[in-house]
């Protein structure tokens, strides 16, 4: 009986996150040149309402909101 791992390869879209593209909302307002009080109205319920169901996409953590940097670009070049 062999003990050999076979190798997978990972589709592209299930490709592994990088850590640095994780975000805060500090910093994505950093990086996009707004207060970070902009950032949070954008995730809120109303804002999607407002966008016309186009708010900025996060992720919850807990409490916390993390922002991933590709998807927000994509967002930025949608509006």
């Amino acid at each position: 009986m062999s003990n050999t791992l076979k190798l997978e390869t990972v589709p592209a879209n299930q490709a592994p996150i990088d850590p640095g593209d994780i975000l805060t909302a500090a910093e994505v307002a950093q990086r996009l040149k707004v207060k970070p009080s902009w950032i949070h109205e954008q995730t809120r319920q109303r804002a999607r309402i407002r966008a016309n169901g186009n708010p900025i996409p996060y992720h919850r953590v807990g409490k916390f909101l993390r922002f991933h940097w590709p998807e927000v670009s994509a967002w930025w070049l949608r509006q």
